[in-house]
């Protein structure tokens, strides 16, 4: 194996996207994903065993496409990896069986990785931004996920700050957006909604940000509360403005992200943010993040909105870096876990098996 550039194919089943991603080193060579959320469209929301028969059907043409892309066959890769977790367990299950498979056939050394330190990752796929530099602080917005977390080394050192307590701000997006009769997925509906609204017309609710939360939530996200000031005001406003209401409501998710994620950044002395999951691909967001980040002095970076999703290029990324840094494969004694801490960052490292 190439330990300067190590040729990887990734699998990343975590939710609803079954990616399969193909790196060599730092360079990107494929990067495919295949949703299956038009199938979850109808119920509004993930359905989990939806979501895993769509990755089972989904996984071989999908390896056949990346390996076609990148123009290598699967005898060439170095290692294969894969996202052990967090994430919904049956979904993840497919990708590790298949994983597993893969390396044992291919006789390929095996990488077991975390799915949230994969969307740290993905920027060092951007060949347009320099090397990431250490300490940053991430902050990782997606359906299932909202973290804050301060990265001294992607490799061996990625501390958990906060995180949601309740709804993510994914989620919140989608049931808002179904309050106000909006199609699912609700981040780009809400996004285009708002476009027109006020974001001043209506102040909502900052959760966990007022002096008596600072204690023992100062990093810790909660939007349940917020759905809730949302359906209230819509039951109690019947003919409210649909584009006042997304505005207000956008704005109220974007100034808590943006103001805990600076306060570490302060609290910390890291000038440096990196933003990543595919909550990100929000407009008003990014727009705020780099507003206030400029004021603050603190330097954003975020991954190509390509690699903000879910996908396979990010977890074989990860693993690359792994490699490159000299960590040692995992064994095939791991499973999905789908409450997997983000301070694990590969899983069933050989070198980590406690002696008999």
């Amino acid at each position: 194996m190439s330990a300067a550039e190590p040729l990887v194919l990734g699998i990343e089943t975590s939710c609803d996207e079954t990616g399969i991603g193909i790196v060599r080193g730092r360079t990107l060579l494929s990067n495919t994903i295949a949703s299956s959320m038009d199938e979850h469209a109808r119920y509004g929301g993930v359905v989990p065993e939806v979501a895993a028969r769509a990755h089972l059907e989904a996984l071989q043409p999908s390896i056949e496409a990346a390996l076609a892309e990148a123009g290598v066959a699967l005898t060439d890769l170095d290692a294969v990896a894969v996202t052990s977790g967090p994430g919904l367990a049956g979904a993840l299950m497919v990708g590790v069986g298949a994983a597993k498979a893969l390396a044992v056939g291919l006789q390929k050394p095996l990488y077991a990785v975390n799915h949230l330190v994969g969307h740290i990752a993905a920027d060092v796929l951007d060949a347009d931004a320099g090397p990431l530099e250490y300490p940053t602080v991430a902050l990782l917005v997606s359906g299932g996920h909202t973290s804050l977390l301060l990265v001294r080394d992607l490799t061996t050192d990625v501390e958990l700050l906060g995180e949601t307590v309740d709804d993510a701000a994914g989620e919140a997006f989608d049931k808002v957006a179904r309050l106000l009769g909006l199609p699912y997925p609700g981040g780009p509906e809400i996004d285009r909604a708002a476009a027109s609204g006020d974001p001043t017309a209506i102040r909502f609710p900052r959760g966990l940000s007022r002096p008596s939360d600072m204690a023992a939530h100062r990093y810790d996200f909660s939007f349940s509360g917020l759905k809730t000031a949302v359906a209230r005001y819509t039951e109690q406003t019947p003919d409210a403005d649909v584009a006042d209401v997304a505005a207000s409501f956008r704005e109220s998710v974007v100034d808590v992200l943006v103001t805990k994620a600076l306060d570490a950044c302060a609290r910390y002395g890291v000038p440096r943010l990196l933003l990543g999951g595919g909550v990100i691909a929000n407009r008003r967001l990014r727009e705020v993040a780099i507003e206030r980040a400029a004021a603050a002095g603190v330097t954003i970076r975020v991954p190509p909105l390509s690699l903000c999703t879910d996908n396979g290029a990010m977890i074989a990324a990860l693993a690359s870096q792994l490699i490159m840094s000299g960590r040692q494969p995992s064994t095939l004694d791991f499973g999905a876990d789908s409450t997997l801490p983000v301070v694990e960052i590969q899983v069933a490292e050989k070198d980590a098996v406690a002696s008999p």
